[in-house]
């Protein structure tokens, strides 16, 4: 049986992986996030608590389980956050990444590491692997940083980059678009929603399945790992509206430059998915099966 040592397994995809893996029942399972475990299924793997800004903490813990693939989900994600709070973002994506990286190393693990589409400045997407970076945002730049640590040292790993990623996680505690969109929709709140920004919406358990798909393959190199379909903020909103059979006469197309904040996003991303579908043999869902997944959730 393959160890895999999850760190970030509070967050949205760290809760897909820990179930993915529960029920293919072919993984030793160990789950890693700072404070306490708050997954509703508490059994079938093991939860231990983890800093991964504290380097003693990450080469005791990474030594200690000494797994065979760890897979880094944690990281400073809130863009804007990012953008205010630059040491705390450069400790989570850079430094931590490095702590990581050294205890994969010296203990010879394969590590799967979480990029984003947030590296590209948005002049020419859809990207493949090999576009060049160019990142807008403290957040992108953090997380180009992490992807060099990796390229540069002598860890063997799978860089997957992602793209908006959708889901919902145990407790309900966090929100993403597709559930602020329906949220909206349902109140009948005015929204305002950009239309000059384009991306490939990820389906959480899409990006679980493209981490596994590496993690199991041991294949090194970058992976694009996002959705199939295309579309701009506006029409991903409007997408989720329909798909609920909601009122959407309460959003207002806007330009990015009306909404004032203080992290730039790259105007079009989305990825190209050959590499991964080719090499890893991943296969996303389109968009309104996504939402399909996310309804049974809810219900």
């Amino acid at each position: 049986m393959n160890k895999i040592l999850i760190t970030g397994s509070n967050g949205l995809l760290g809760q897909k992986l820990v179930y993915k893996l529960l029920k293919d029942k072919t993984h030793e399972i160990i789950a890693t996030a700072r404070g306490d475990n708050r997954l509703k299924v508490k059994e079938g793997y093991e939860f231990i608590s983890l800093d991964i800004t504290n380097e003693k903490n990450v080469d005791d813990v990474i030594s200690s389980v000494n797994p065979d693939v760890v897979i880094n989900t944690a990281a400073m994600t809130n863009v804007d956050q990012c953008e205010t709070e630059i040491d705390m973002a450069d400790l989570l994506n850079v430094q931590a990444v490095e702590f990581i990286v050294n205890a994969c190393i010296k203990n010879k693990i394969f590590l799967v590491h979480l990029s984003t589409d947030f590296i590209f400045d948005g002049k020419d997407g859809p990207y493949n692997e090999s576009a060049e970076a160019n990142p807008l945002s403290f957040y992108g730049m953090t997380k180009l940083k992490a992807e060099q640590i990796i390229l540069n040292s002598k860890v063997k790993a799978a860089i997957l980059r992602t793209v908006l990623v959708f889901g919902i996680v145990d407790d309900m505690s966090r929100s993403n678009i597709v559930l602020w969109a329906k949220g909206a929709f349902e109140k009948g709140t005015p929204i305002n929603v950009v239309d000059d920004q384009f991306r490939t919406p990820t389906l959480a358990e899409d990006l679980a399945d493209g981490c596994m798909l590496a993690a199991d393959q041991e294949i090194t190199g970058i992976f694009n790992i996002s959705g199939k379909d295309f579309m701009s903020i506006y029409e991903l909103v409007e997408r989720v509206g329909k798909f609920w059979n909601l009122n959407t006469s309460n959003m207002t197309k806007v330009p990015s430059s009306t909404l004032n904040q203080p992290a730039k996003r790259p105007p079009i991303t989305g990825f190209v998915l050959n590499k991964a579908m080719g090499i890893l043999g991943y296969n996303p869902r389109s968009f309104e099966e996504g939402l399909e997944v996310v309804k049974e959730q809810i219900e």
